[in-house]
This record gives structure tokens, sequence and C-alpha cells, in this order.
């Protein structure tokens, strides 16, 4: 899950807050809808971090059975951005930031470490996600073809609210080198629903914004769950929010995080430019190190 990191929209420019220069959040202006969306990312101060945090349920679906709740899953995303100045697109700012995503017992809410798959009767080793970077590409006030990016905001009264699709197609790092041929491609789709007030989100006091978050991921087997060849699909249903500081994270995941994944405390520095990691990837990486 990739909180908004990969949805295009405009970005910053401007005046002064806490020392940092920046545009007043806006709907009116491509520099004012930046510093509307920097807000809803992350914050207008450079290096200050945010965190996201979701929870939500995994389901599995083939054709002609009932669908079957396979586990919880509870994540969180660190991130932090950097301003990205530009002579001739406008300054704007990269999101910096990494992730994990833990599978827990249906019915206990506990991490697992192995898991007893419902459709081949095999108990399976778990491993999560643990994604190290995701990173988005800096963001400006013009595209490359000279257009201004919006924020496709929806708004009534006091409330803003934004729903974007993330269709994901494209060649599979555990296939092979054929795909286009013999089929194999990663197939997905991820839908948001994010919301938030309207005087908080334009707030020229303030250097950040409180949205929630709602996530469905439509995919593949998980390749942990050896699953082969076998028919259907995945499908992932949370809801979160933008809960600000590390103490804001619920205490029992705070420790989950301290015990199995103490980088994620913190995001990866601003100077970050190493290649983003996916699920697939990352487990490629684990599978290959194993057999070293």
């Amino acid at each position: 899950m990739k909180l908004i990191g990969r949805i295009c929209a405009p970005v910053l420019a401007g005046l002064l807050l806490a020392g940092m220069a920046h545009a007043s959040a806006s709907l009116d202006t491509a520099e004012g809808r930046l510093a509307a969306y920097r807000k809803m990312q992350c914050s207008l101060i450079d290096d200050k971090e945010s965190f996201f945090w979701w929870t939500g349920t995994a389901y599995g679906h083939v054709a002609g059975q009932p669908d079957i709740r396979l586990f919880r899953v509870e994540g969180i995303n660190v991130r932090r951005c950097a301003s990205v100045p530009n002579d001739e697109r406008g300054d704007g700012f990269r999101l910096i930031s990494r992730e994990i995503l833990v599978y827990q017992d249906i019915e206990t809410g506990e991490m697992l470490h192995t898991w007893d798959n419902p459709y081949t009767g095999e108990t399976v080793e778990v491993l999560h996600v643990a994604n190290d970077p995701v990173n988005q590409p800096a963001q400006h006030p013009l595209t490359r073809n000279g257009s201004e990016y919006p924020l496709p905001l929806t708004t009534q009264g006091n409330d803003w609210w934004w729903s974007a699709a993330v269709p994901l197609f494209y060649p599979n790092p555990l296939g092979g080198d054929y795909q286009k041929y013999v089929g194999g491609t990663y197939h997905a789709t991820e839908m948001f629903n994010f919301k938030g007030k309207l005087d908080d989100l334009l707030d020229a006091d303030s250097d950040s914004a409180t949205l929630f978050v709602g996530w469905v991921r439509l995919a593949q087997w998980l390749p942990w769950m050896e699953m082969g060849s076998r028919t259907g699909k995945m499908y992932f249903h949370a809801g979160g929010k933008k809960v600000g500081d590390y103490e804001n994270v619920p205490a029992d995941f705070r420790a989950v995080i301290e015990e199995h994944f103490p980088l994620y405390r913190h995001a990866p520095p601003m100077d970050d430019n190493r290649p983003n990691e996916t699920s697939w990837t990352y487990f490629k990486k684990v599978m290959e190190a194993r057999e070293d």
C-alpha cells in the first residue's frame, strides 16, 4: 500500500513557516494546491516525519466458492518530504518513505509466523511486507508538457474527499523473460478514498493536515502462500489515517515494530535515491539470500 505516493498532484512555492519556504495551501492556484497536497502527504517542513497507520482484512476469492477471510492486516508508512527546486517547472517536492504490512491471525490479531492455507491444506511460512524504500519522484506545479497539475478533490461544506484508482500491470519480478508470450505479468489494482476537513487542510498556521484513508487492493495470490497456478485472487479491505507522530501509532503495533521492524521507526533520509521495493521484489531478495 503506497499511500498517495504514486498519484500525481500539484506542488509548491513561496512563503514562510517555521523557517521553511512554501506557498499557502489553496485550491485556486497550482502552487496553493501543491501546498495542500504536500500537507496531505507529509509536512511543509522539510525532513519532518509523518506516519500513516491502517488496519483491515485480506480475503480469498475463487469463482464458484464462498470468499474466505484469510488473515487480518495492519501496517504503517513513515515518510518525510524534501523540497526540489526547478527553474522551469516551479519548485516542487519529493516524498521519501518506507512501509510495513503485517499479516495477523484472523481470530486473535496476533502476528503470524506460519499460516494454514485453507486452499492447499499446507502450512506455510509467512513473509510480511517490509518495503524500503517507497519513494515518489518530484512533483512540480507544471508537468513536462507545461500544463498545471490539478488536485482532484470533491468538496461539500467543510468536507473534502478524493477517490483514486491505481491499475498495476508490469513484468512480474518473479517471472521469466517471456511473460509477454506465456503470461505471468503482475496484475493488480489499488483503490483509495481519502477524506478530511477543508479548514484543517487550508489552515495557514499548520504545516500538516489530518486525513482518513480507505484502501482496497485486488491482487494475485501472495507468493509466500505457495498457490502456484491455482485460479483465484485476493482482495484487501482496510482503513486508517494519518496519525502524525510515531507515538500516535497504537501501542500494541509499536511493540511489533520495535521487536521485528526497528528500522521502520524512521523514514529514509531525504537524499535517498534507491530504486523502490515492492512486496514481490522483497520476496525475491529474501529467497535469493536463502539460496546463497
